[in-house]
C-alpha cells in the first residue's frame, strides 16, 4: 500500500468517530478542512477500502450482506447477524456520512483550486458511498445531509438520489474534461492517477445504477438497458481496469478480509451454500476462493443456523487471494461490467446475444484467479455452465456474476431485484425471511425523526417494489 501518512489517516478517522451520532453528519468539527487534496485522497480511499468495501466483522456493510447471501457464515450460536439478527441499535451508517462529508470538502477545496482531477475522483467516489447507503437503507438524507446548519435533514426519495447520483457521476466526468491542475500520482492507491481509469471507472458505476432501476416504479427495463450499454461503451474494458485496493501484507497493514477471517475473529467461515455450489459445479475456481479445511482438510462449508462447531478449523476460510494478508479489496470491477453487459444486452435482444459476453465475464474472472482461461478445465467448465437458454439465462448470469462480485456488496443487490441466486431462508433465524434492506438505526430514529423510519426489514427500499 505506497505508503499513507497515518496520522492525517486518524484524523480522518476521529473525523468519522465524532459523527457517530446523527446530527454530526451535519456538523463535523474536528474535519480538516485545510488538508492538501494529495493527503485527503489516500486517506479516504484507505477508508473506503478498509471500512466499507471490506467491512469488518462486528457490523460490516459488506460482510452482513455477504452473510445474507450466504457466502460467509459465522460458527457461532443462532441466531446472529449471518441468521438475520439486525436490530436499530446494532445498526448505523458509521464511517459513511463522515467518508462523504470528507469527499465533498476534497472535491470543494479541488474545484476552488482548479484542481480538477481531485475534484473528479471526489465525486466518483462519494457517488459510489452514498450509492450504498440508500441501496441499504432506501429514502435517507442526501440534499441536506451535509449541511452544516441543518442537524435534522429530511430524508430525500430514492428516486432523487438515484437522480443525484448520475449527476454527480456526470459531473466528475465533466471534471476529467478539464485541466487537471494539480494532478493525483502515488497519492491516489487505486489508480495512481491514471485518469483514464477514473473515467471508465465513472462511466460503469453509471450503467450499474441504470441496471438498479430495471424493476422501479415508472421505469423500464428495456429503457435502463439502454442506457447501461451506452454507458459501458466508455466503461471498464478488461480486468486492468478493474478499481482496486493493494495491501502491503505487513503488521498492521494487513488486507481486511485477512482481519475479519483470522481464527480468532468471530467464527468467519464460508458458507455451505458457496462451497457446495462450487463443488457441484466442479468449479475451477474453488481452490483459489476456498482453503481446505485444516482439520480433516477437503472443502467443508458451514451450514447457517446449525449449532457451532467447537472445532472452526473443520470449515474452509477464504483463501489467500482474496483473504491473504497482501489481499487486494476490489472496489469496483470489470467482471461486473460484462455481467451488466450482459443482463442488459438479454433484456434488449435475448439470450443468444447475451451468451458470448456472458462467457467472456466467466473467463474474466477465471484469468482474474490466475486460472488459464483456455484450460481443460475452464473449457469443461463452461460446457457445463456456458449455454444460456430462455429459461435459465437471467439467473446463470446472476449466479456467475455473484461469484465473480465476491464479497461485494451488490450481490445482495442484484438478489433483490432479480431473485439471483436462489437462497433458503436460514435456520433458528431472527427473521423468517431474509431481510430486504437494513433497519433504520437507532441513532437517527432518536436524534432525526423521520416518516419513512416506520419501515422494517421486510419492507423493499423504492428500487426493489
Amino acid at each position: 500500500m505506497k505508503k499513507i501518512n497515518f496520522l492525517i489517516l486518524f484524523v480522518f478517522f476521529i473525523s468519522a468517530n465524532g459523527c457517530k451520532k446523527f446530527l454530526d453528519v451535519n456538523k463535523n468539527p474536528n474535519n480538516p478542512t485545510e488538508v492538501p487534496e494529495s493527503i485527503s485522497l489516500p486517506a479516504v480511499e484507505t477508508v473506503i477500502a478498509t471500512e466499507i468495501v471490506g467491512g469488518n466483522v462486528t457490523f460490516g456493510v459488506s460482510t452482513t450482506t455477504s452473510y445474507w447471501t450466504q457466502q460467509l457464515a459465522l460458527n457461532q450460536e443462532q441466531p446472529q447477524i449471518d441468521g438475520y439478527k439486525i436490530t436499530t441499535d446494532g445498526v448505523d451508517w458509521y464511517f459513511l456520512y463522515p467518508t462523504i462529508k470528507n469527499l465533498q470538502l476534497l472535491s470543494s477545496k479541488a474545484v476552488t483550486n482548479s484542481n480538477y482531477a481531485y475534484a473528479g475522483i471526489a465525486e466518483v467516489l462519494s457517488a459510489y458511498t452514498m450509492g450504498i447507503i440508500t441501496d441499504l437503507w432506501g429514502d435517507v438524507p442526501y440534499s441536506q445531509a451535509l449541511a452544516s446548519d441543518n442537524i435534522r435533514p429530511t430524508y430525500d426519495k430514492q428516486e432523487d438520489i438515484y437522480k443525484g447520483l448520475q449527476a454527480q457521476l456526470d459531473k466528475a466526468i465533466e471534471y476529467f474534461g478539464k485541466p487537471a491542475g494539480l494532478a493525483p500520482g502515488s497519492d491516489d492507491y487505486i489508480y495512481a492517477g491514471d485518469m483514464d481509469k477514473w473515467k471508465k471507472f465513472a462511466y460503469t458505476l453509471k450503467a450499474r445504477y441504470y441496471m438498479h432501476l430495471t424493476k422501479a416504479p415508472g421505469y423500464t427495463a428495456a429503457a435502463q438497458a439502454d442506457l447501461a450499454l451506452a454507458a459501458l461503451q466508455n466503461g471498464f474494458g478488461s480486468n486492468a481496469d478493474e478499481a482496486s485496493f493493494a495491501y502491503p501484507g505487513t503488521s498492521g497493514n494487513e488486507s481486511p478480509w485477512f482481519q475479519n477471517t483470522l481464527s480468532g475473529a468471530g467464527g468467519v467461515v464460508l458458507s455451505s451454500t458457496l462451497i457446495d455450489s462450487l463443488v457441484a459445479r466442479n468449479d475451477p475456481r474453488l481452490p483459489v476462493i476456498a482453503a481446505e479445511a485444516a482439520t480433516g482438510g477437503g472443502y467443508h462449508g458451514r451450514i447457517i443456523g446449525t449449532g457451532a462447531n467447537p472445532d472452526p478449523d473443520a470449515y474452509s476460510r477464504i483463501n489467500d487471494f482474496y483473504a491473504g494478508a497482501a489481499a487486494s479489496v476490489y472496489i469496483l470491477t470489470y467482471t461486473e461490467a460484462l455481467f451488466l453487459k450482459a443482463e442488459a444486452t438479454l433484456i434488449k435482444t435475448g439470450f443468444s446475444d447475451a451468451q458470448p459476453i456472458y462467457q467472456a465475464g466467466i473467463k474474466a474472472h477465471m484469468t482474474k484467479l490466475g486460472l488459464n482461461a483456455s484450460s481443460p478445465a475452464v473449457a469443461a467448465y463452461l460446457v457445463k455452465r456456458g449455454t444460456l437458454t430462455a429459461g435459465n439465462a437471467l439467473q446463470r448470469i446472476m449466479e456467475e456474476k455473484s461469484l465473480a462480485n465476491f464479497l461485494s456488496v451488490e450481490n445482495y443487490n442484484d438478489w433483490r431485484r432479480t431473485g439471483f441466486p436462489l437462497l433458503t431462508p436460514v435456520q433458528h433465524s431472527y427473521y423468517p425471511a431474509i431481510p430486504v434492506r437494513f433497519p433504520y438505526p437507532l441513532t437517527s430514529i432518536t436524534s432525526n425523526p423521520q416518516p419513512q423510519q416506520s419501515a422494517t426489514v421486510t419492507t423493499p427500499v423504492w428500487w426493489d417494489n
